[in-house]
């Protein structure tokens, strides 16, 4: 009996200068899965390489163990390094374009000859000269002779020395030229043949991108006294949707350009990041962009207000935070689900503990400039991320906490729907109008039962329905700052109050008031989604005993009725009420009426009840039982868990997991990590950039560091009683290194060394 799961990836990209080449081997094996996961659920001709070995993982999964899985790869967050792999790798996922033109680009251009400013380059031999003894201390000091293939020795020799005779003082690196190789990055991966989009139609695909503003731009908090204190930001984040929507790009190439270029651009190396640069390099390529403006007020807010975007100064975005959790973690609210997930939080760590160290643990401790040193450029950007672990785990134990609560109660639940409604109900088809009559009595009962505790939970409910509704106005004014969401909530909440819709004390006698019932029917959208994702998940757990072909119709149902729910949440949908926004001085009224107008909930509660209706009437009695308890149930459910949630939903329903991939984690080819495996490291992590041998070398193990951890991580979405066959691990992962080096080989000819020492590894 086969069932489906989605092992679904929020992916956090860490920074690592000439690494970059590494992630892009590891990214580029991440995309291949998602591929082969597409054409497995395609029935589409399995693809070779790698991409092959995967697709027969999937086969091989559903014929052993009865599962169909599917890999989506649906939130990115990158800094640096990591934050140009993610914009690419968003870019390949979003529109299904390919990420095979970008291997080239990186080999030929991700090198200090091609890097380098011409403004920069010393002009003749003679340039600098006294820097030549640097050169060659350089060359002694980090043993190039020891550490250096003999075929890249007098490359890596040259270019060094032509690194350390550019200008001082300025950044050696170009940036319009940097720009310029990313906007054709973008080109090659739009010309390259493509196939459908990586995600299915619905499911979004979210990409943020940490860049740090040099100068900073002011925020307003908000204290008990003095009432307020301005404190300085230099954090920015920028984030990319695509909606779940089929498009030609996830935005214009030269948004995608500006947050690459910004995010990388490594102090000291490339120059800060500024609009202006983006906009030579446009015009010289003669290519418009004509959403700028709307573009840099949704990115640089304050800065646009002030008129002074196109002098924000931005650089690299794992200065502060090489870790980008924070932004990965909070996109997963609202994320729709078709079947049952395995969400992972999977990291890639191109050099754990890879700081600059300065001496041994028996060292005497550090003098003046080591200590400015490490505290400039090291200590902000390698903090541990445990606070984004622990945060992890609570969510997870929320979670766990909240499944086991409805377990406990569904039989106590399932009792009072049976009473309220006697056995009759189950003998009858669930019609629209009796589903509609139904849901009705069950949402009255329940908040009679529940007593005293009801009028608490009802404010809970009206609260969160209030700031829903503060989000939704406060995008669609398109005025950014939370002064302006405070007042627009203060506006919403006296309105709600003048109204009388947050009137709960009736439920004390056995009802909430008709006003409030009005208002909940109008803008209780998390009500909605709440009661469908219980819905889903009471599908997954009749998944082991009933046959997965009735339980699709009644799955789809749900599934596109929430699709329907969510879209109320896309705050496009009310931009034609910015001027009623940005108006708002006193009584909210009309706006809300505008707003539930727009929403029109009433009209989707109508046509998911017709759907759910239909899915029941071909549902066998053993099934249509737990369904429909728990459809009607869900007022008790609801009052026993929002509390819990603190007024939120929960989107997924279950716990998340995390994953890192490193080389320390990937150990079947060779052990010692990035030392024993990666020339990047090198020059304080400059290494590759020296050498077209030291780019191929980390880009083909970052390709088999991806193929092992991914190959690890498929098959840990398993449940504990489904295992492979003893020994079929290590095959299968024998095969992905196989298929890599067989595809690679022709391509790499600088290091035919690696792999006839690879071929013997692998065995």
């Amino acid at each position: 009996m086969t069932r489906e799961k989605e092992l679904r990836l929020a992916l956090v990209c860490y920074g690592g200068i000439s690494l970059a080449v590494y992630m892009h081997g590891i990214t580029k094996e991440i995309w291949r899965l998602a591929r082969a996961s597409r054409a497995f659920h395609a029935g589409t001709t399995p693809a070779g390489g790698s991409q092959g070995v995967y697709r027969a993982l999937f086969q091989e999964i559903e014929a052993e163990t009865g599962l169909k899985l599917r890999v989506l790869v649906d939130i990115i967050a990158g800094a640096s390094a990591g934050g140009i792999n993610g914009v690419f790798l968003a870019q390949a996922i979003s529109t299904g374009q390919s990420l095979e033109p970008l291997t080239d680009l990186w080999l030929d251009s991700a090198d200090i000859e091609a890097l380098i400013d011409p403004k920069q380059a010393p002009s003749h031999r003679f340039s600098k000269v006294w820097a030549l003894p640097l050169a060659w201390m350089a060359a002694r000091r980090d043993t190039i002779d020891a550490t250096v293939e003999p075929g890249a020795r007098e490359e890596v020799r040259a270019k060094l020395s032509h690194f350390i005779r550019s200008r001082w003082f300025e950044p050696p690196f170009g940036g319009e030229l940097f720009t310029g190789k990313i906007l054709d990055a973008l080109d090659a991966m739009a010309a390259a043949p493509r196939e459908p989009r990586l995600l299915p139609d619905g499911q979004p695909l979210d990409l943020f991108v940490t860049v740090t503003d040099f100068r900073g731009h002011p925020e307003r908090l908000t204290l008990n006294s003095p009432p307020e204190v301005v404190e300085i930001e230099h954090r920015v984040v920028v984030p990319f949707s695509d909606h779940g929507l089929t498009g030609e790009s996830l935005a214009h190439p030269a948004e995608l350009a500006f947050a690459a270029r910004a995010t990388s651009s490594f102090p000291g190396a490339f120059p800060p990041f500024m609009v202006g640069e983006l906009d030579r390099v446009l015009a010289t390529r003669k290519e418009p962009w004509t959403e700028r403006a709307a573009f840099l007020k949704r990115i640089l807010p304050r800065q646009f207000a002030a008129n002074a975007a196109e002098s924000a100064v931005l650089i690299d975005g794992s200065v502060l935070n090489n870790a980008p959790f924070r932004p990965a973690i909070e996109a997963l609210r609202e994320r729709p689900a078709r079947r049952q997930v395995d969400r992972r939080f999977v990291y890639i760590d191109p050099h754990p503990g890879g700081a600059i160290h300065f001496g041994t643990p028996d060292a005497k401790p550090p003098g003046f400039f080591q200590t400015i040193i490490g505290a400039i450029s090291e200590l902000p950007r390698q903090q541990p991320i445990r606070d984004n672990l622990e945060e992890i785990a609570e969510r997870s134990r929320q979670i766990e906490r909240m499944r086991a609560i409805i377990a406990g109660i569904r039989p106590e639940v399932e009792k009072q729907v049976e009473a309220l409604f006697g056995y009759t109900l189950f003998l009858d088809s669930p019609t629209q109008a009796r589903l509609t009559a139904w849901r009705q009595r069950a949402q009255a009962a329940a908040a009679k039962s529940a007593g005293y505790g009801y009028a608490a939970y009802g404010h809970l409910k009206i609260t969160g329905v209030v700031e829903t509704i503060t989000d939704l106005l406060h995008h669609a004014g398109g005025e950014p700052g939370p002064q302006r969401w405070r007042g627009i909530r203060a506006h919403i909440a006296a309105a709600v109050t003048a109204c009388g819709f947050d009137d709960m004390t009736p439920s004390f006698s056995g009802g909430t008031s008709a006003t409030t019932i009005a208002f909940l029917r109008t803008f209780d959208l998390g009500f909605r989604l709440r009661r469908l994702r219980l819905l889903a998940r009471r599908i997954t757990d009749l998944e082991g005993d009933q046959p997965e072909a009735e339980l699709a119709p009644i799955r789809d149902a749900i599934y596109a009725s929430l699709a329907d729910y969510l879209e109320c949440k896309r705050t496009d949908r009310y931009t034609h009420l910015r001027k009623d926004v940005r108006q708002l001085r006193g009584d909210a009224g009309s706006l809300l009426d505008k707003l539930g107008t727009a929403m029109d909930l009433k009209a989707l509660d109508q046509r998911t009840e017709g759907r759910l209706a239909i899915a029941f009437s071909g549902l066998t009695r053993d099934v249509k039982r737990p369904v429909l308890l728990s459809y009607l149930g869900f007022p008790y459910f609801d009052v026993a868990t929002l509390p819990l949630l603190q007024g939120d939903g929960l989107d997924e329903f279950d716990a998340i997991k995390v994953d890192r991939i490193a080389p320390d984690d990937a150990i079947s080819i060779r052990s010692g990590g990035a030392a024993a495996t990666l020339k990047g490291i090198q020059f304080n992590s400059f290494g590759a950039f020296f050498s077209r041998a030291y780019r191929e070398n980390d880009y083909l193990w970052g390709r088999l560091h991806g193929a092992e951890r991914m190959v690890d991580i498929v098959l840990s979405a398993l449940d504990p009683t489904m295992r492979l066959k003893p020994g079929r691990t290590a095959e299968i992962k024998r095969a992905a290194f196989r298929a890599i080096l067989e595809e690679e080989a022709p391509k790499l000819t600088m290091i035919p060394g690696l792999f006839e020492t690879l071929q013997r590894e692998i065995g």
